[in-house]
């Protein structure tokens, strides 16, 4: 659901986490089992700063320079924000974010991951990743195969410096294929959690936005990206 602009950010805030709520409800599940990402790209500082002092403490971003610019400005510098790095990432970009990041959402690659592991290591890092699995099969999108995830994910546990927090997806547009694709991602994310060589650890299921998010809660999702429903739209 859109809201209307007259709404103030914090008032859009505010709503879209009473929504998430009566969605966690509805699915017999608590609130506090759902995280919200507000997804911030385009979106100038003072809007972020807007959302920060209405509480909101992860923002996720897509393109690398962006979330660097935005980290730098003096409105949210040093500020306790939680980046999430949601858009696709490319391997030569890697050395830009480790440390940078509380998570990349969008591991699309084992040569990816490969790249982060290794980048990370210089550092003496560790970064918290999920795969993005491209559950609707279209050819616009990044992602691992479905049939390829769980052998990818066996790889990429075994990688130092990463710690694979779970699996990430975006729906199809149409509600009810979505809705199917979602009840697939939670059976995916189950049987990769069944693998893994620490299961407590494989806790994030971030799937859901703006006009699907009660959908993918009720299939299982840990994490919600929602923008538009929080900044308007773009």
């Amino acid at each position: 659901m859109l809201l209307g602009k007259a709404m103030t950010i914090a008032q859009n805030l505010a709503q879209v986490r009473s929504q998430i709520e009566a969605a966690c409800q509805q699915a017999g599940r608590a609130a506090n089992t759902v995280k919200l990402v507000a997804v911030s790209k385009t979106k100038p500082a003072e809007m972020i700063r807007e959302a920060y002092e209405a509480g909101q403490r992860i923002f996720g971003e897509n393109y690398v320079q962006e979330l660097l610019q935005k980290q730098a400005h003096p409105l949210l510098h040093g500020l306790d924000i939680e980046w999430h790095l949601i858009g696709h990432l490319q391997s030569n970009k890697v050395k830009y974010i480790v440390g940078k990041v509380s998570m990349v959402q969008a591991v699309d690659k084992i040569s990816l991951a490969a790249e982060l592991s290794r980048r990370a290591g210089r550092q003496n890092q560790c970064v918290a990743i999920l795969l993005e699995v491209n559950i609707s099969d279209e050819s616009s999108k990044y992602g691992f195969k479905p049939e390829e995830v769980c052998a990818a994910a066996k790889e990429i546990f075994t990688m130092p410096h990463l710690s694979l927090k779970g699996l990430m997806a975006i729906g199809s547009p149409e509600l009810e294929k979505a809705e199917k694709e979602f009840a697939k991602m939670k059976c995916l994310f189950d049987d990769i959690k069944r693998l893994a060589p620490q299961p407590e650890t494989f806790t994030e299921l971030s799937m859901g936005m703006s006009g699907d998010f009660a959908q993918a809660i009720a299939a299982g999702a840990t994490i919600v990206r929602i923008g538009s429903a929080i900044f308007g739209e773009r």
